[in-house]
């Protein structure tokens, strides 16, 4: 896979963060459904940096900016640098990738999408956008290079991440806007024992579970949340999030969501849609 990102560390533990769906806006007093997701961004950052945790890398999974502004995306990097970390990025479906290359191109952000991780691990991003619509698809270009990426490194454990997701959150309004072609993505990855789990965003609610003997992991908005188990459009009271991860040497996962604590976010719940 081109753009190899190669991060040498002698320690047995890699630690990741993943942020997810902040729907940034032009404007730093837009609201989504109710939400100032500028506020919440900045809220979840300023906590998890109250935590001084030190993360080897950041991964930022996804509709980033809601409404494909230039200044969504240079405010985005900005509120990146205190942390002094690279931040690797992949498309969601609100996202504008024109955009996304333009701005998402400087330190402390990075393009690959392959990435060594110490000794033992990889993590592959794979865009899933099917511009202009909710749902997600893995092009035919997106597995060749998964396929070829797991034939080149078989002895790393490997971590793959993407925008929608696998698993149905059992809300049918939701699960319209999955992964459409998760059996492809399961052809690819089966003949690799290697692969070890799957990280995504889009559903804005948490997730651990398992998909065909994956570790599979969705992680909270750090804006509004989607309300699991729900046929028609639900917003849900639970506060914005992020998900901190460890890989270690020996090819298990530790991970944790954590939620801000320090502030509240409502949105407005007789909303129907967005």
């Amino acid at each position: 896979m081109k753009n190899t990102f190669v991060y040498q560390a002698e320690k047995p533990v890699i630690k990741l963060l993943q942020i997810t769906d902040p729907h940034l806006f032009k404007d730093e007093s837009a609201e989504l459904l109710g939400v100032n997701t500028q506020a919440s961004f900045a809220q979840v950052l300023k906590e998890i940096q109250q935590e001084n945790n030190q993360f080897d890398v950041i991964l930022a999974t996804g509709d980033l900016v809601q409404d494909s502004s230039d200044e969504g995306y240079i405010r985005f990097v900005e509120m990146m640098k205190p942390f002094n970390k690279p931040v690797f990025w992949i498309p969601g479906n609100h996202d504008f990738q024109p955009k996304m290359a333009e701005f998402l191109n400087q330190p402390p952000m990075n393009v690959a999408k392959h990435l060594l991780l110490g000794e033992h691990w990889q993590a592959l991003l794979l865009d899933s956008q099917v511009y202009g619509v909710p749902h997600g698809q893995l092009s035919q270009h997106q597995l060749d290079l998964l396929k070829e990426t797991l034939e080149k490194n078989p002895e790393r454990y490997t971590l793959v991440v993407l925008h929608h997701h696998l698993l149905p959150t059992n809300s049918a309004w939701l699960d319209q806007h999955n992964l459409r072609n998760s059996h492809e993505l399961a052809e690819v990855l089966a003949p690799f024992s290697n692969v070890k789990a799957i990280l995504y965003g889009h559903i804005h609610q948490e997730v651990n579970s398992e998909w065909n003997g994956y570790q599979v992991m969705a992680t909270p908005a750090t804006c509004i949340q989607f309300k699991p188990d729900c046929q028609y459009f639900s917003l849900d009271t639970l506060q914005p999030g992020w998900r901190e991860i460890e890989l270690h040497s020996d090819g298990s996962i530790r991970t944790e969501v954590k939620r801000i604590q320090q502030a509240e976010f409502f949105p407005n719940m007789q909303e129907d849609g967005y």
